[in-house]
């Protein structure tokens, strides 16, 4: 806040609000006192047609396309890139019993898991000494009823009567996979 010493004392060229530090205007150019700041600048001329309109920002339609499909930003993606969806995280525990059948030239090895825990409940393979023994071929069609049959059976043993099989990416649920689902099918097990 500015203020003016007015006493009776001091003189009047005391006052802090002078004309030196504040020139009146006038038709004169203006000369900056000593003491000023305005000094320390120098003087540039500008006029309203040296200034140019600014360019006019262009939408791209993609980029609005593109950020009303993605459900987070960029940033909260980075922070968590591996976030599981809802049947991702449930279906551990509806359906915890996985069956799991690989098919080799030479054996058939099926096996059921437990997902939450990763215990393996029951398995069978035509590559044991038990079976192997039996069966003249251990990957024909007969094999395949067989491996389907124990399956069952050892699931059962270990009160597990319900099963889930996921395919992988371009496989069909025929030939010999599709025997073995159907012989622990017809061992009433049910797939979930």
């Amino acid at each position: 806040m500015v203020s003016t010493i007015s006493s009776s004392s001091a003189p009047s060229s005391c006052s802090l609000l002078s004309s030196e530090f504040f020139p009146t205007r006038s038709t004169q150019p203006f000369k900056a006192a000593s003491l000023s700041w305005v000094s320390s600048f120098p003087r540039v001329n500008i006029s309203i047609s040296s200034i140019a309109d600014p360019p006019t920002p262009t939408l791209n339609k993609n980029s609005v396309v593109r950020a009303a499909w993605t459900r987070r930003s960029r940033g909260e993606a980075a922070k968590k890139p591996n976030r599981k969806s809802w049947k991702q995280k449930t279906d551990m525990y509806m359906r915890p019993f996985l069956l799991n059948v690989f098919f080799s030239k030479k054996f058939i090895h099926a096996k059921v898991m437990h997902r939450g825990t990763s215990k393996v409940i029951s398995v069978a393979t035509t590559n044991a000494k038990d079976v192997r023994s039996n069966l003249p071929s251990l990957t024909d069609h007969n094999a395949c009823r067989v491996i389907g049959r124990l399956i069952a059976e050892r699931s059962k043993e270990a009160d597990v009567y319900a099963l889930s099989y996921e395919p992988r990416k371009d496989e069909r649920i025929e030939g010999r996979l599709g025997i073995v689902l159907d012989t622990i099918k017809e061992n009433r097990i049910i797939f979930v």
